[in-house]
Order: C-alpha cells, then sequence, then structure tokens
C-alpha cells in the first residue's frame, strides 16, 4: 500500500425498530428538488371489517350472509410501509448494485433448472 492510500472500515448500526418488511410494489418519482423518491408498498385485498354466518346444527358455517361493507372486494390497499429519497449519484449506484444481484439471482436460478 502506498503512502496516498487509506483503509476505511464501515460499520453498520441499526435502529432498535429496524425491521425488513415485504414489499411487491413501488410509487414514486423525481422530486422538486431533482432527487428520486421511492415509496415502497404491499399490495392487497381489504379485509372486510364485519362477516355474518348462519351455522349448521353441527357448529359449521353453512352460508356467509352478510359482509360490510359490502365492496370490500372491489377495492385494493396499497400500504406503504416506507420509502427512499436519493440524489441522482446514488440512484446510480443503487441501479448497477440492484442489477448485479438480478443477474447473479437469474444465474442461481438457471443453475438449479437445469439440473
Amino acid at each position: 500500500m502506498s503512502g496516498k492510500e487509506k483503509v476505511v472500515h464501515f460499520k453498520y448500526l441499526f435502529a432498535d425498530d429496524y425491521n425488513p418488511v415485504y414489499v411487491n410494489g413501488a410509487h414514486g418519482g423525481i422530486s422538486p428538488q431533482g432527487e428520486i423518491v421511492v415509496n415502497f408498498y404491499f399490495e392487497r385485498r381489504p379485509l372486510p371489517y364485519e362477516e355474518t354466518y348462519v351455522f349448521e346444527g353441527t357448529g359449521q358455517p353453512a352460508r356467509k350472509t352478510d359482509v360490510r361493507p359490502p365492496d370490500h372486494e372491489e377495492n385494493i390497499i396499497r400500504y406503504v410501509s416506507t420509502g427512499v429519497v436519493m440524489n441522482l449519484e446514488t440512484a446510480k449506484l443503487f441501479h448497477e448494485w440492484l442489477g448485479e444481484h438480478i443477474m447473479m439471482l437469474e444465474q442461481i436460478r438457471n443453475e438449479g433448472t437445469q439440473q
């Protein structure tokens, strides 16, 4: 190592409430400050607030007679759990990093299907 080189060790600190979450979509764009904004969400059908069933003499539910709200299955919930804001340089680095990991995962999957 030459006299101009310097070794730097990065240590990662995690917040007490650090908890990775599952996402299956993202929404965002470019902010007025020229940064990239990505809001991650988990998309699912909503649960009803209430359901009413008629039970048979055996104690088993025979049929559903009511559900509230009645249109709950016509909607989709996008639960936004977190978001990130990054400048252009960071976005490029993230894009490169993500691309490398996508290629690695595709290679692993392809190797698994060839066996």
